[in-house]
């Protein structure tokens, strides 16, 4: 099994021609703005797309990245665990791009898909404050709702996974079409 390493974004940047830059998060996130070059393969898609990482690997380094560098570190984990070396950028997107770093949008973006953090944040605090209204209006043991969000978030920040993340990225805005994914793994071959 290799070892995942991590690269700073100013290592990053300056060693960017050299890399193969492969962008783990959602299609819509991907959308909303990615290091130039990188080709979006969700992290829940990874398995199809280990035979042409593992080519490309070989061919030279990969660089994974994500909104935080979170979900880049499992990604590096996994490829890991399959015999694939990789690199993760410490912080994402989010420290690439306040170090400085430009950020690719496609043509016609309008932003109208939200990072998964922001979906995650609107998800909880729904939940939590329909827990509390149920358990207000309705009947009491709704606040077990609230309580268990709660716990949920304690355990995603102890764990550094997130079980509702997970769950969002099902969605239909969040999935990648089928000919999205097939078309970026033939620019990952060089086809």
């Amino acid at each position: 099994m290799t070892t995942p390493t991590a690269l700073h974004p100013d290592q990053a940047r300056a060693r960017l021609h050299e890399l193969t830059v492969i962008d783990v998060r959602t299609p819509g996130e991907y959308a909303d703005g990615h290091l130039p070059g990188a080709l979006n393969i969700p992290l829940d898609r990874l398995g199809r797309a280990l035979p042409d990482l593992r080519d490309a690997a070989e061919r030279g380094e990969i660089l994974l990245v994500c909104a935080s560098g979170a979900r880049s570190e499992n990604a590096c984990r996994t490829l890991a665990e399959h015999g694939v070396q990789a690199a993760t950028l410490v912080g994402g997107t989010g420290a690439w791009a306040a170090g400085g770093g430009d950020l690719e949008r496609p043509a016609g973006n309008t932003g109208a898909t939200w990072g998964m953090e922001r979906q995650v944040r609107l998800t909880a605090g729904s939940v939590v404050l329909l827990g509390l209204a149920l358990g207000e209006f309705a009947h009491p043991a709704f606040r077990l709702l609230s309580a268990g969000i709660a716990g949920g978030l304690v355990f995603s920040a102890v764990t550094d996974t997130c079980g509702m993340a997970a769950v969002l990225g099902k969605l239909p805005h969040n999935r990648p079409r089928a000919a999205d994914l097939t078309a970026t793994l033939a620019r990952l071959r060089g086809n």
